[in-house]
């Protein structure tokens, strides 16, 4: 069989397969007598044969795209004002669109590319994301939207992804993650809002998420509203870092349950309020790391709540809790590193459950913020014993009222007496 039969027989297996199959068999005749010229095999003419066979085969692609094949798509820099969907390939598995003009994600934008699986809309102007944006989407895995002027996560803008596994919201101008933004992904593992100017997170920002392994939120965050964690299920790993609040309020950690690590730290706390922490639940790790607190209202941990290891340190604490106000019953209390005041309350810390037993390795391990002239040193290098207790300081109090009174009592009468001697002086001159 010489090269022209193979060819013939190979690609046309009758005679009516139309116009496209007509013009490939005329280019293989082309090609071959071209290539008989110049000796090319057989197999080299195969592999043309098959590219331009896919090439007549693949659908329209959009001018401004890139259509690598029928499962890759690349529409990067093509000053796209909207998202031509018609014109995608029903196959798409990986779509990039970045580097775009279009501003807003309407609903359903995606709707059809049902084995769509990765999506990246990094770099364009997007203002708004409406409810169920990607919706239609069963196989979406990671999905990209980063560095863009997006201030808002509106509620339901990620409803209905229910495989989706990764979403990267970072580099954005994210000021407020309203109530039932993820609503429905049940499947996500990672969510990463880093890099946005966060202000607050709403009550049931998070419900929906109830597999998550890590959630990454950026510094600067002010407010954090009740039930703003509730429906995080399961939670692998979370970091509040660099908050600036003027408290920490009851309800905050309702919801929060079979967590793994949660640290919150560098942060200014404000004050702890009471039953901040009553509706947690299954901490395995729970740290509070270099943080300022003005004061402790209550502070709650029972053993129905299953709290694993809890570490305190290096926090600067302005005013010791009351004992009666701490119940802590974790499985580990780590307490170090710590700055508190070093007055008459110091008495009632060392013997409270922040102590944890051990006072000798407690004052080793923790420092005064205050008084002054003691600030920065260890508690064991100072006399502990010389610092009056606070019922004393009360007692001394009450002992000098009595004493102050009886002073207040004779300068009155003293003035009285001047008061009679200068009438009777007045009276003497008229008579």
């Amino acid at each position: 069989m010489d090269n022209k039969e193979f060819c013939l027989r190979g690609e046309m297996s009758t005679e009516d397969e139309g116009i496209e199959q007509l013009a490939i068999s005329v280019i293989c005749v082309k090609l071959i007598q071209i290539m008989a010229k110049q000796g090319i095999t057989i197999l080299i003419l195969l592999g043309y044969i098959r590219v331009a066979i896919f090439t007549t085969s693949l659908p329209t692609c959009p001018s401004e795209c890139l259509c690598l094949s029928q499962t890759q798509v690349l529409c990067n820099s093509g000053g796209l004002v909207e998202i031509p969907l018609k014109k995608f390939p029903p196959t798409v598995e990986h779509l990039s669109l970045t580097r775009n003009s279009f501003s807003l994600i309407k609903s359903d934008t995606f709707s059809g590319l049902r084995q769509l699986r990765k999506l990246s809309l990094d770099g364009n102007n997007i203002s708004l994301i409406k409810p169920f944006a990607f919706r239609g989407l069963p196989k979406l895995r990671d999905l990209s939207i980063q560095h863009t002027p997006l201030k808002t996560v509106s509620p339901f803008a990620f409803a209905g992804l229910q495989n989706i596994s990764t979403i990267y919201l970072s580099y954005n101008k994210i000021k407020s993650v309203e109530g039932y933004a993820f609503a429905g992904t049940t499947n996500l593992k990672l969510l990463v809002l880093s890099h946005n100017p966060l202000i607050v997170l709403e009550s049931n920002a998070f419900t929906g998420i109830t597999e998550v392994e890590r959630i990454a939120l950026p510094s600067g965050i002010k407010v954090l509203e009740p039930d703003c964690f509730n429906g995080l299920d399961t939670l692998g790993h979370m970091q509040l870092a660099f908050m600036d609040l003027r408290s920490l309020k009851r309800g905050i950690f309702r919801g929060f349950t079979n967590v793994k690590y949660l640290s919150i730290q560098e942060s200014d706390l404000g004050v702890i309020e009471g039953d901040a922490f009553d509706d947690m639940t299954y901490v395995r790790s729970l740290n509070f790391l270099n943080n300022k607190i003005d004061s402790i209202q209550w502070l709650n941990w029972t053993w129905e709540q299953h709290i694993g290891h809890v570490r305190f340190q290096g926090n600067h604490i302005l005013e010791i809790p009351k004992p009666e106000t701490l119940l802590i019953e974790v499985e580990k209390l780590t307490v170090v590193s710590n700055h508190f005041p070093c007055d008459c309350h110091l008495h009632s810390l060392l013997a409270g459950p922040l102590a944890n037993g051990s006072i000798v390795n407690f004052i080793s391990k923790n420092y005064c913020i205050s008084p002054l002239e003691v600030n920065g040193m260890y508690m064991n290098n100072i006399d502990i014993e010389s610092i009056a207790r606070c019922e004393e300081v009360t007692k001394e109090n009450l002992e000098a009222s009595p004493s102050s009174s009886n002073s207040a009592q004779k300068l009155e009468n003293l003035c009285s007496y001047l008061n009679i001697l200068l009438y009777l002086l007045k009276l003497f001159r008229i008579t």
